[in-house]
């Protein structure tokens, strides 16, 4: 059925988690036991599924060949990095600090997953092109749902911008190496981090620029240097 009808699925995939990550952030917070359940809930259904429908390695749950030819991902490992520049701040208790990094990692897993294993192989079959753009812009724009949230407008306008960079990066390497492992790793690194974020002024809007510079370079430089695996 999924294959069937793979575009219906992974379009209701999407919403679903958008729909259900929105309700958590509302009502329980990321940092909430609740929050960390529903969320590897969704983590272990889409891995049965990828197991039920045979593609582990369609959806790059696969190590890189070859890491040399990408820098060693040096550039990823700089982006993952960024939460710790303005220095480190405990902003949550032990327990809810847990709970947070727990449903980070789903978030991360989940979220790669879904807009660059499902919706980008789906659409890259009749157009490569515009799945690499649907797949980083959707990307981008599905963080406009923080909004609801009660974040402030700019902070989450330079995050869409910036997602949409760091969405650009992620497919090229997924397409590339054919592997999604990086994109995870980082994500997920990138969302953990986010929690000992001190949040000061000096970095606020440095931060945004250096991701969308080193994504955009580091994705132009894979795409002309490395060939498909």
């Amino acid at each position: 059925m999924f294959i069937k009808h793979e575009t219906l699925s992974c379009i209701l995939l999407i919403v679903a988690y958008v729909v259900i990550n929105s309700y958590c952030i509302q009502n329980f917070g990321l940092a909430d036991y609740r929050s960390t359940l529903i969320n590897t809930l969704i983590s272990i259904f889409l891995i049965w599924l990828i197991i039920k429908l045979g593609r582990v390695r369609y959806y790059g749950l696969v190590k890189v060949h070859a890491p040399k030819k990408y820098l060693y991902f040096i550039p990823l490992i700089l982006i993952a990095t960024v939460n710790l520049w303005g220095g480190l701040k405990i902003n949550f208790t032990v327990g809810e600090t847990l709970f947070f990094i727990l449903t980070m990692i789903n978030v991360g897993f989940i979220e790669e997953l879904i807009f660059r294993g499902f919706l980008f192989k789906m659409m890259a079959k009749d157009n490569l092109k515009m799945a690499i753009m649907v797949s980083a812009v959707t990307f981008g724009i599905g963080h406009i749902i923080n909004l609801l949230n009660g974040s402030d407008l700019i902070p989450t306008l330079l995050q869409i911008f910036y997602a949409v960079a760091l969405g650009y990066l992620f497919v090229i390497i997924f397409y590339k190496s054919k592997s999604l492992v990086p994109c995870i790793v980082t994500h997920i690194l990138i969302n953990v981090l986010s929690i000992f974020n001190a949040n000061t002024n000096n970095t606020s809007y440095l931060i945004p620029l250096f991701i969308i510079i080193v994504s955009v370079c580091y994705a132009l430089y894979i795409n002309k240097k490395v060939k498909v695996a």
